[in-house]
């Protein structure tokens, strides 16, 4: 189906990522996946080139542009050329870590931090999931004590993306045990600052080159001055930005899914058996008719949901909805296109194989679908109450 929601504009910077991908990704992405860890200067060249921080103020590094439809072709071209490890990295940079500091930050933090974010020369991260707390995220018992002009941070954080490489980490952490759900902030922890140590780089299923680390935080000092948003509102700060996370992987999500699609139809119009294309086969054809048709009307949300997002209008449940759903496709799809690639699709070097493994984290992290359709499900109580 025609999609009619991107301009020349977006058409330019669609090239503007593909040179990129193509000069700085695409010859050491497998090499950034061999030792498990993309390099720095990566994020340098993506820096350069304008592929993060655009939303960022023009007094802070960026463009000043908030029109998601950019990150909407970041997400498309980064999932055609499978580079799935770097765009994750990036991803978490764009649409958690820099719009946190943006919407939340003073203009002091800001000035300290968004122009190396948008430079690529500072690289951030979101810390909340703990091991005994995911998605119930007050359940939380990393803990923050105030000192004079100072916290004094406690507590270890697991599966966070950037951990190895990030210069700077917002830290969800308890600061008042009795004040219920009220008793979280978000606190900003730099590299650097004793205490805080990596622990291992965590060894996963897929997405090898993006950096997954433990993080531990002993009698770490962070200055008053870098408490993020209001003392007390840690939680309701996490759960008013959840839903660009979420719309974040599921159009991610879906961009992978029509890559996956395209490498397989390609495919299997080029390898024959018995005599013709695979693709040649009834089932072949009914297998890409109903991935395709499932794209293509998910598309079709999506596409409403980055409008709705633009307009500042997007709901929680709207956000749960297109997460769990595109995650889903996307799992599916890649699953049944790897079958239509036979051997080959089990095979490290097609980009369906990876594909399959790399997808397979994207039903769990940013809230697992149970944990969305539970959201929706509570609306739909509530509404019919």
């Amino acid at each position: 189906m025609r999609r009619n929601i991107f301009t020349e504009d977006h058409d330019a910077y669609r090239a503007t990522v593909r040179e990129y991908l193509a000069r700085e990704v695409r010859p050491h992405y497998e090499r950034w996946e061999e030792q498990r860890l993309v390099d720095r200067t990566a994020w340098l060249a993506a820096g350069r080139a304008g592929i993060i921080g655009l939303a960022v103020p023009e007094q802070y590094g960026g463009s000043g542009d908030t029109d998601y439809r950019y990150r909407c072709v970041v997400a498309e071209e980064f999932a055609n050329a499978g580079a799935t490890s770097l765009g994750a990295g990036l991803g978490t940079q764009d649409d958690i870590v820099i719009p946190y500091i943006d919407d939340l930050g003073t203009d002091e933090q800001k000035q300290r931090w968004l122009p190396g974010m948008v430079s690529g020369e500072l690289i951030g991260a979101i810390a909340m999931t703990e091991p005994g707390a995911g998605s119930d995220l007050q359940g939380i018992t990393t803990s923050a004590v105030r000192d004079g002009d100072e916290w004094i941070l406690n507590g270890q954080k697991t599966f966070i993306t950037n951990g190895i490489h990030a210069d700077l980490v917002i830290v969800a952490a308890r600061t008042d045990p009795g004040a219920g759900s009220r008793g979280y902030s978000l606190l900003v922890v730099e590299h650097g600052m004793d205490g805080f140590t990596r622990g291992r780089k965590l060894h996963k299923v897929g997405l090898a080159g993006q950096d997954t680390a433990e993080l531990s935080f002993v009698d770490v000092r962070v200055p008053a001055a870098n408490l993020l948003g209001t003392e007390g509102r840690g939680l309701s700060h996490l759960m008013e930005r959840l839903p660009r996370e979420r719309l974040s992987i599921a159009v991610g999500a879906l961009a992978g899914a029509r890559a996956a699609y395209e490498w397989t139809r390609r495919h299997v119009f080029e390898r024959t058996a018995f005599g013709k294309p695979v693709g040649d086969f009834q089932n072949t054809r009914f297998v890409l008719a109903e991935i395709l048709t499932e794209i293509d009307v998910t598309q079709a949300y999506i596409d409403s949901a980055v409008g709705s997002l633009n307009k500042g209008e997007l709901t929680a449940v709207e956000a749960a909805q297109a997460k769990w759903w595109a995650s889903e496709l996307q799992k599916r799809v890649v699953d049944r296109c790897v079958q239509l690639h036979g051997g080959y699709g089990y095979m490290m070097e097609y980009p369906i194989a990876r594909a399959f493994v790399d997808s397979r984290i994207q039903t769990i992290y940013g809230g697992t679908t149970e944990i969305m359709k539970e959201i929706v499900g509570r609306e739909i109580a509530r509404t019919s109450a």
